[in-house]
C-alpha cells in the first residue's frame, strides 16, 4: 500500500513513492481487507490539502506499522506477515504464448497505446477484422499493449495472415528494443494538464537515442524509457531507467536510475533539458556507462544507481565529444551488425531541402523518415544492380 507516481514540479512535499508491503490474508478475506484500507484512508487521509490527500502521504507520515494497526482495527483481526514471493520480473508477453489449457494468447505491441491506421500500418483495421472473424476476448495491459486470448491453434495461421497484411509486427525480436520498452502518455493536444509534448515527441527521441547508441558502439544496448508531458506520472517515468517529464514546452526534467524491472524509483538528474540538446546531454553519460559498467549485463539504470549522480556529473563536466571514442575516422566507421537486422540504423547526411521533402513524405504516408528512406534506397539499389 502507499505507492503512487503523481507529484508537482517545485513542490517538494509532493513525490513519487514505492508501496510498502502490508501483510498476507487468505483469499476469502481480501474484500474485507480492502474495505478496511479504504476506510482508513477515508477517515485519516488529508481532506484539507488536495496535494497531500493521497494514501501514499498517509503512509509516509505514519509509517506502515501505524497504518497496519489502524487497518486491523477496521478489519477486526491481525494481518499475517508477508509470505515470500519470487523477485518481480517485467514481462510484456508479446508474441505467441501457450495459455495453459491448449489454447494460445497473442501479445501485440502498441507503441504508446495508440490504436490507429496510418499508411501501411493498419492496426485498427487488423483488430477489427480479427474481432469480426473470431470474436476473441482482449486484455489491455498496463504497458500499452493488447493481448488476444482464447485462440484455438487452428486459428493462428489466419490471425497471423491478417496482421501481416496490415503491417503489424508480432515477433518480439523484430521490434526495436528501445521502442518495445518505451512508453509515453498522450499529453498534447488531448490532455489539459500537459506542459510539453509526450506521445508525439517520444518516437523521434527514441530514434535519436538509437542513433547515438550506435555511434558510441552500444548497438545492442537498450533500456526502459518513459515520457510524460507533466509531472503527474501517468506513463510511470519515475520507475524508468531513463525518464523524461515535461517541465516547460520543449523542455524535460530527466530522471535516471530506475531498474529494468521497474522496481526501484529513479531520481531527478536535471530540471530542464531542451529536447534539441538530447544527444549533447546523453552522450557523456552513455560513454561513462560504456567505460565503467561492471559487467556487460549491468543495465544503464543499475549503473546510474550504483555510481551515483555526483560521479556522473564529475565525468560529464570534463567530457569532450569523441575524445573517449577514438579519432573521427574511428567514430565514422559503421557500427557492428545488430541482431535485429531490419531495425538497424546508420547516420547519413542529407541536404536541408531533401530532408524537408523526406519529412513531408513520411508524415503523408504515416511512416518514419527511416522507413521512407530505406524503401527508396532499396528500390534505387535494386534498379542499378539489375
Amino acid at each position: 500500500v502507499g505507492g503512487g507516481m503523481g507529484r508537482t514540479h517545485n513542490k517538494e512535499e509532493t513525490f513519487a513513492r514505492l508501496a510498502d508491503p502490508l501483510g498476507y490474508v487468505e483469499t476469502d478475506d481480501v474484500y474485507d481487507l480492502l474495505k478496511a484500507i479504504v476506510a482508513t484512508q477515508r477517515d485519516y487521509g488529508d481532506r484539507v490539502n488536495r496535494r497531500h490527500a493521497r494514501m501514499k502521504y498517509l503512509l509516509h507520515d505514519w509509517g506502515v506499522d501505524k497504518f497496519r494497526a489502524t487497518v486491523e482495527g477496521y478489519f477486526g483481526k491481525e494481518i499475517a506477515p508477508n509470505k515470500s514471493l519470487p523477485p518481480f520480473k517485467y514481462q510484456d508477453y508479446l508474441g505467441w504464448n501457450e495459455q495453459g489449457d491448449g489454447n494460445l494468447f497473442l501479445g501485440i505491441s502498441i507503441e504508446n497505446g495508440r490504436v490507429k491506421d496510418e499508411g501501411n500500418f493498419q492496426l485498427k483495421t487488423a483488430l477489427r477484422d480479427i474481432t469480426k472473424q473470431f470474436a476473441l476476448p482482449m486484455l489491455l495491459s498496463a504497458n500499452h499493449n493488447v493481448i488476444l486470448y482464447e485462440i484455438e491453434p487452428s486459428q493462428k495461421q489466419e490471425i497471423e495472415k491478417i496482421l501481416e497484411q496490415r503491417g503489424i509486427q508480432i515477433t518480439p525480436e523484430g521490434i526495436e528494443p528501445l521502442v518495445r520498452y518505451s512508453m509515453a502518455c498522450p499529453a498534447l493536444p488531448t490532455c489539459g494538464l500537459a506542459i510539453a509534448e509526450s506521445e508525439r515527441a517520444l518516437p523521434g527521441m527514441v530514434e535519436r537515442i538509437r542513433v547515438l547508441l550506435d555511434k558510441l558502439g552500444l548497438e545492442k544496448e537498450h533500456f526502459v524509457i518513459r515520457m510524460t508531458g507533466c509531472p503527474n506520472g501517468c506513463a510511470r517515468p519515475y520507475m524508468a531507467e531513463l525518464g523524461f517529464v515535461g517541465s516547460l514546452p520543449g523542455k524535460y526534467q530527466v530522471w535516471l536510475g530506475g531498474s529494468p524491472n521497474q522496481t526501484r524509483l529513479a531520481q531527478p538528474y536535471v530540471e530542464r533539458m531542451p529536447a534539441e540538446e538530447l544527444e549533447t546531454f546523453l552522450e557523456p553519460i552513455l560513454v561513462y556507462f560504456k567505460q565503467e559498467r561492471q559487467t556487460a549485463e549491468e543495465s544503464f539504470g543499475d549503473f546510474c544507481d550504483r555510481v551515483g549522480f555526483d560521479a556522473i556529473r564529475k565525468y560529464t563536466v570534463t567530457y569532450q565529444s569523441g575524445a573517449s571514442l577514438g579519432n573521427e575516422e574511428e567514430i565514422g566507421k559503421p557500427a557492428k551488425k545488430k541482431d535485429v537486422g531490419k531495425n538497424r540504423r546508420h547516420r547519413v547526411r542529407l541536404r536541408d531541402d531533401l530532408h524537408a521533402r523526406l519529412k513531408a513524405a513520411a508524415e503523408q504516408q504515416g511512416k518514419t523518415m527511416t522507413e521512407i528512406a530505406s524503401e527508396a534506397l532499396e528500390a534505387y539499389l535494386e534498379k542499378i544492380s539489375s
